[in-house]
């Protein structure tokens, strides 16, 4: 069984035009075409935190639905982090993942099943201080640890990582894999593989790639990343 996977820090829909326009993100996921999307940045930070890509525009525009996480009608998701997944993959669970914080960060985990496979997912955008990455990490994998049934897992988003291979990624001991699909920030000239993919030992990897289109350049600081993975047949 193969899926897509994309993670893209969406800078609430403000380009580097200055201009909030959701329907240009919109038309990048749709770019994108993944099976799962995991979204930093969705929410505004202030106020009622509404979501940046209207409810109604996602679903009628998009072959995506919202995992269900945020504690505010007009949120998209959990201190900004949100997952789309395709119509026809089920949810079997949804929780927020509780990280030790300076900043307003956060991580969401979705438990989802496609043609009588079940997979894990966690989105999540880690803090700027070094070391509260590594403990953010740590949580991380704890709690994956902690759910009750282990499954195929695939852990994505912003980690402002600026280290290659050093840092936080230092905490992902094998059989984890960590991924890296190209420099994605800046996104008008990359420099640095802050967006990353973590896969259990369970994935074949089919292959990575950051998505540089006229208006993925544009449509936020950060590119989108996505893997194509695979689980073999039992």
């Amino acid at each position: 069984m193969q899926i897509t996977f994309a993670s893209y820090n969406i800078r609430k829909a403000v380009g580097l035009d200055r201009r909030r326009d959701p329907e240009r993100i919109l038309s990048v996921l749709r770019e994108i075409d993944a099976d799962v999307v995991a979204l930093q940045e969705a929410d505004r930070r202030f106020g009622r935190r509404m979501s940046a890509l209207p409810l109604d525009a996602i679903h009628t525009s998009t072959d995506y639905v919202p995992v269900p996480l945020s504690m505010k009608p007009d949120s998209l998701g959990w201190h900004g982090n949100a997952l789309l997944v395709r119509k026809g993959i089920g949810l079997l669970d949804a929780a927020q993942v509780p990280l030790p914080v300076l900043e307003p960060r956060g991580a969401i985990r979705a438990d989802l099943a496609l043609g009588g496979t079940r997979f894990r997912v966690v989105g999540m955008h880690l803090d700027l201080s070094g070391l509260r990455r590594r403990l953010q990490v740590r949580s991380v994998l704890s709690h994956v640890e902690d759910c009750g049934q282990p499954m195929p897992t695939v852990l994505m988003g912003d980690f402002n990582e600026w280290s290659a291979h050093g840092g936080c990624f230092r905490e992902f001991q094998a059989p984890w894999q960590v991924l890296s699909p190209g420099r994605s920030f800046p996104s008008r000239r990359p420099l640095a593989l802050l967006d990353r993919i973590i896969v259990s030992e369970q994935w074949v990897v089919l292959g990575t790639k950051v998505h540089h289109s006229p208006l993925s350049a544009i449509g936020s600081d950060h590119l989108p990343v996505f893997a194509a993975l695979e689980l073999p047949k039992k």
